[in-house]
Formats: C-alpha cells, sequence, structure tokens
C-alpha cells in the first residue's frame, strides 16, 4: 500500500491567479490527480496550515514570515481552500503548519509512503522519498542530508520566512564551513558561529530562537512538547481515479 501525505499550502497559490474559479478547480484537481498517477498511490491524506502556527509565539526578536505579503486575498483563494477541505478531505491541525503534518505523520509509516510537496524545507530536511509536484521529479534525501540542510539553514537562515540566520552566511559560506565539520559535530559547531557573531548570551538566545523557526516537527513528541497537542491517528483517503 502505497500512502501520500500532501502539503496542501502551494496547491491554492499556484491556482489562486487564474481567471475563473472553474479554471482553478479543474488545474488543481489535475494536479492532485497527477501526483496520485505518477506516485502509484493507493491512498493520500492532505493537510494545509490554517491560522498562526506556533512557530510566531516562538519568534522573540524577528517577526516570522514578517516579509510576506498579508493583505487582501482573491476570493478564489478562499473557494480553493474550501474545495480541498471538503472535496478532497484535506485537514489541518491549529498551530501547526502543512510542513509538519506531512512529516510527522510521515514518520510513522513504512517505506511506502511519498512526501508530496514542492516546498525546499519539506523536501530536503525531512528524510524519505518525496515527489515536487512543481518540477514533477522524485527526491529521496536520506537522514545524514536532512541533518546537514538543517544545519546550513541554521547558518543561513530563511529569508523566505524572514529568519535571518548569521549575517552575511550565505549557501556557499554555510555549505565550505560545514564540508569538514563531523555531523555530530554541527550542533556545536554552529552554536559556536553563534557565540562569535553575537556574543555568548544573545548568541545562544539566537541560536535558539532560529531553531525553533526553521526546524520542522518530525515526531508526535515533537508537537507534544512545542503545541501542547496530542496529535489524532492518521486518516487517509482511498484513491479512486
Amino acid at each position: 500500500m502505497k500512502t501520500l501525505l500532501i502539503d496542501g499550502d502551494s496547491l491554492i497559490y499556484f491556482e489562486m491567479g487564474k481567471e475563473t474559479l472553474e479554471e482553478a478547480l479543474t488545474s488543481l484537481d489535475g494536479r492532485i490527480l497527477e501526483m496520485l498517477n505518477k506516485c502509484e498511490a493507493d491512498n493520500y491524506a492532505g493537510f494545509m496550515t490554517i491560522g498562526k502556527c506556533f512557530r510566531y509565539e516562538q519568534a522573540k526578536t524577528r517577526k516570522y514570515k514578517g516579509n510576506r505579503k498579508h493583505g487582501d486575498k482573491p476570493i478564489i483563494f478562499y473557494a480553493l481552500k474550501q474545495y480541498l477541505l471538503q472535496h478532497w478531505k484535506f485537514e489541518y491541525i491549529s498551530a501547526l503548519e502543512a510542513d509538519d503534518l506531512v512529516a510527522v505523520y510521515g514518520e510513522g509509516l513504512d517505506g511506502n509512503t511519498v512526501i508530496c510537496s514542492p516546498d525546499k524545507d519539506v523536501l530536503y530536511q525531512v528524510e524519505g522519498r518525496h515527489y515536487n509536484y512543481r518540477t514533477g521529479e522524485f527526491i529521496h534525501t536520506t537522514p545524514t542530508e536532512a541533518d546537514i540542510f538543517l544545519w546550513k539553514q541554521m547558518l543561513m537562515g530563511d529569508p523566505t520566512d524572514g529568519i535571518p540566520g548569521i549575517p552575511k552566511v550565505g549557501i556557499k559560506t554555510a555549505e565550505a564551513w560545514l564540508n569538514n565539520v563531523q555531523l555530530q559535530k554541527m550542533p556545536e559547531f554552529v552554536l559556536n558561529k553563534y557565540i562569535e557573531k553575537f556574543g555568548t548570551s544573545e548568541g545562544i538566545s539566537k541560536f535558539a530562537e532560529t531553531f525553533k523557526l526553521v526546524y520542522i516537527l518530525k515526531s508526535s513528541e515533537d508537537v507534544l512538547r512545542e503545541t501542547g497537542i496530542e496529535l489524532p491517528k492518521l486518516v487517509t483517503n482511498d484513491v479512486n481515479i
């Protein structure tokens, strides 16, 4: 049995610029059917982010996703969201992002799981088999690759979400710094880089805050620790194409 876990957030943004709702719904259905077919799925579960997640409260010195536009969205945006919830039976859990849900529920399943998302954080920080439904490519991320990507993010931050990391550290610098560091020593190495830049007290504080913002939750224990929520058992939907 092959199960797909679908990060539905980007699906809405891909389609909400269509001229008509009918066109947007047709394209949305096509995207989902394509990933179900390409991944040869037997069942699926889809997730969305609704409301503000726990990370907004964790952001003490910067505004989480503060560089994104939060103005009025087109009516199609809300119609597509309801369509995913009602027609495709997507789900959401307050205080969690879709990124967290596909990662956490993916942990408890066997190797016949594919996580569908175009988000680089999901593709490269969550171990397992992925399908990028923007590019149509399959990606397999090993546990080691997932850990290394996390520590690169800690160094360079994530401008998309308004997370600065260490100033003037980009991907080339982050990769060069970590290239000769053993995996188990990377947390200490990155922490020391924060301390070198900001001093001991501020460096430790910024390191801890950045980790809270970039780390995708990967287990029910992570979720309980960060939000106090006990996740319900995963419910999947049969594929009838």
